[in-house]
């Protein structure tokens, strides 16, 4: 096992990787928030959703935070009319991506506090190291 103070690091770590891929899943979302196919029948871009899963890190000996994988949500994508988009359909109407930005605002929100809770953890403990050398140059 490590020392605590270089595992809470590396526990941060994790969180500040896993919550900068959610920052870019959110990023990504949003800059096709109105991508539609390109074609009469073509589907828009679909949204895209992150899963986080847990493994055990034997070196830390503790649970860490990982991205599994990314799935596409299966939210209805939404109908518009617009009947001279290249992609509409034979009634006028487009489907537009199912991507609600309200929903993406507050993910982004809540992954930008997860992430700087993280930052502030690892701020903490490379504080603490400096501290206990600075002890350690003075005895």
């Amino acid at each position: 096992m490590m020392d605590p103070l270089m595992a809470v690091g590396r526990l941060a770590g994790a969180g500040l990787e896993a919550q900068s891929a959610r920052l870019r899943i959110v990023a990504e979302n949003i800059a096709n928030a109105r991508s539609t196919g390109a074609s009469q029948g073509a589907e828009p871009y679909v949204r895209k959703t992150i899963l986080f899963d847990t493994s055990f890190d034997s070196a830390l000996g503790a649970e860490r935070v990982e991205v599994k994988g990314f799935v596409p949500d299966k939210s209805p994508f939404q109908i518009e009319y617009d009947p001279g988009h290249p992609a509409a359909d034979a009634n006028g109407n487009i489907k537009l991506p199912n991507v609600n930005m309200l929903v993406e605002m507050a993910d982004m929100r809540e992954a930008t506090r997860s992430y700087e809770a993280n930052l502030q953890m690892m701020k903490q403990a490379r504080s603490m190291i400096s501290m206990t050398i600075d002890l350690l140059r003075g005895s």
